[in-house]
């Protein structure tokens, strides 16, 4: 049989033309693919952090090496989001025993930080920036510590990603600089020292511009020189550069700093602060046990209740009693019931949450089959339009919340609101966002970290070293007795929640994402996608979310908006429709607006990763 010249091109070409239909096996179209590999994967908010981190793994570290490496990064790369002298909570899981350990990287408040500090200053709230609401720096010695014990590499590999960065200049990027351009009359005409680093002369960056850090460069660089000053040994230079973030010279300099200067801050006035170096030296990260609820063939890891993690336990206790796999993932029914169990979780959050070593919190009936399902009971076909925190008896206290109107109220113990009491109007300061970053390796270890606090906006740059302090102490209240009031040495219940799950008892994911309090709104709505409706990490990740702020917002000034509900454009006309019949107030907003959601997960032989396209600043990378 003779073959014509078009048959002969087809037998060694195939068809010319993609086919129009999805192949076996092949996902739906996403931003980006699900990565998938066997050596290792990184994703990261940022490119330079996960090339930072992938660099390590290339060189033969772990992922605890790379995790570190990508989080110093980050640090540098996106100011506005995350700073050297921030917080870090991290979940890992070692991949030799399984067992899953958080590294508690959430400072405390200072010995001298009481109710009464505050309130002598004419204070009834923690102001939202300046020197006042500073808590010790956590991330630094959350990082070294996960080096020392789970690392294998030295100081010196972690930090000079960071240090080239911050020494020879990145590209800005247009979110950081927009950041800079709304602070920059605070930062010219109260903050010097922070203008001096983000707006020289008075000028901000433009997008994409080389801007480089070189006191911070300095200071990283003598961290290193002292660190290798103590020896060859690895454990050795891992204690010298501890000792001389938080008993030596950056301690000092802090002391220095928070006692010689009064900075204006939110409450319209200049104020000086209360951390010390006796603060700093006081303070250690520390290891604990991790909090986990069982959902179907998944367990699920989260922080404990120093953080919001619980409330994604919550949120899948209340969950769990509806068949959330029949509804439509982008359908007014899967939005309502997953906003109505936030709002729920958010309120017994208020209510009883805070450090558990100064708060009882009862975590066991709160996650309980008997509690979720009383609280269950609560969610009806309407949009609830109260906060709504449950009762249990000898624990918790009022929920305290204000609204956009100047007005503040308390919910007590009978779900009673007191008399309003009108508030003066608050000073607002421009919003920036966190970081975050996953890491799994071929060994099977696997970390998620949240680094967060330490933004250009918390509080003014401390000249000598290039960095700002964290003012996560905003979280804190003054309502005394509470679990969320302020105490010396006490954790703010922060709102940074890196998460990691089990499948069917064998490590499988770390996950995480930015945004505050909806951190855990969002990466649930990626769980829940994933879990139910078979979506791949990378169709989960871009998905259209929504959020809710119908509860006590935990940053300044700590305002609810009742039956709120903010949803990407992505969501049909139909669905938003619908939602406000079911009487949500409704906001649309831009179709890729919510979340920086990362993930990376241990399928059977296989690593995979996925990061959203959001703010065009996130990637993940592996092989």
């Amino acid at each position: 049989m003779t073959l014509t010249a078009q048959e002969i091109e087809h037998l060694f070409r195939g068809s010319a033309t993609p086919p129009a239909k999805r192949l076996p096996g092949e996902p739906p179209f996403t931003t980006r693919p699900e990565l998938t590999g066997t050596f290792g994967m990184v994703a990261s908010t940022h490119w330079f952090g996960t090339a930072a981190g992938m660099s390590l793994l290339e060189k033969g570290g772990n992922a605890f090496d790379a995790a570190i490496a990508t989080a110093f990064t980050l640090q540098v790369v996106e100011p506005s989001m995350a700073g050297p002298a921030g917080d870090a909570p991290i979940i890992l899981c070692d991949g030799k025993t399984r067992k899953v350990s958080v590294i508690c990287g959430q400072g405390v408040a200072p010995g001298k930080a009481t109710v009464g500090a505050y309130r002598n200053l004419d204070l009834d709230i923690v102001p939202g920036a300046g020197l006042l609401p500073l808590v010790v720096p956590g991330a630094f010695d959350a990082f070294m510590l996960l080096l020392r014990d789970w690392g294998t590499m030295r100081v010196r590999d972690v930090l000079e990603p960071a240090i080239g960065h911050a020494r020879n200049g990145y590209p800005i990027a247009a979110r950081v600089v927009a950041t800079i351009d709304a602070l920059k009359n605070l930062f010219v005409e109260h903050w010097p020292s922070s203008a001096a680093v983000y707006c020289p002369n008075g000028n901000v960056p433009k997008p994409n511009q080389l801007f480089s850090n070189p006191v911070l460069a300095d200071t990283f660089e003598r961290i290193l020189s002292e660190a290798e000053a103590a020896g060859s040994d690895r454990e050795k230079q891992i204690e010298a550069a501890r000792d001389a973030f938080y008993r030596g010279f950056v301690a000092d300099i802090i002391d220095s700093f928070c006692r010689g200067n009064e900075f204006l801050d939110t409450s319209g006035r200049r104020h000086s602060g209360f951390l010390s170096g006796d603060d700093l030296a006081r303070w250690s990260a520390s290891v604990e046990a991790p909090l986990s609820l069982d959902y179907g063939d998944y367990t699920v890891f989260k922080c404990g209740p120093w953080s919001q993690g619980p409330v994604f336990l919550q949120q899948l206790a209340l969950l769990r009693g509806f068949d959330l796999a029949s509804m439509d993932p982008n359908g007014a029914d899967f939005v309502h019931h997953v906003v109505e169990s936030t709002k729920l979780a958010f309120a017994d959050r208020e209510k009883f949450y805070g450090d558990p070593d100064f708060v009882d919190v009862p975590m066991e009936t709160l996650l309980s089959e008997d509690y979720s399902a009383k609280r269950r009971a609560l969610i009806s076909e309407n949009a609830s339009d109260a906060i709504r925190p449950g009762s249990i008896e000898g624990f918790g206290g009022p929920v305290v919340y204000g609204l956009a109107d100047g007005q503040r109220l308390s919910v007590q113990e009978d779900g009673s609101l007191l008399p309003a009491i009108d508030i003066a109007p608050a000073a607002s300061i421009a919003t920036g966002d966190t970081v975050h970053l996953d890491v799994a390796d071929r060994k099977g270890n696997m970390v998620s970290i949240t680094p967060s606090g330490g933004w250009m906006r918390s509080s003014p740059t401390i000249p000598e070293l290039g960095f700002a302090l964290s003012n996560r102490g905003q979280i804190f209240t003054l309502e005394e007795g509470t679990p969320g009031s302020i105490a010396p040495g006490k954790r703010p219940r922060t709102t940074l929640s890196p998460g990691f799950a089990n499948r069917g008892g064998k490590p499988y994911m770390a996950f995480g994402t930015p945004g505050a309090d909806r951190q855990d709104q969002w990466a649930l709505q990626f769980f829940l996608r994933h879990v139910h409706h078979g979506q791949n990490l990378q169709e989960a990740a871009d998905a259209p979310t929504f959020n809710t702020s119908h509860f006590p917002a935990s940053f300044y000034p700590k305002r609810a908006a009742l039956r709120s509900l903010t949803v990407e454009g992505r969501f049909s006309d139909e669905t938003v429709d619908e939602l406000k019949t079911l009487g949500h107030e409704v906001s649309v907003g831009d179709n890729w607006a919510q979340g920086r959601m990362c993930a990376v997960a241990q399928d059977g032989n296989l690593l995979k990763a996925s990061a959203t396209a959001r703010s065009t600043q996130g990637y993940a990378f592996g092989r």
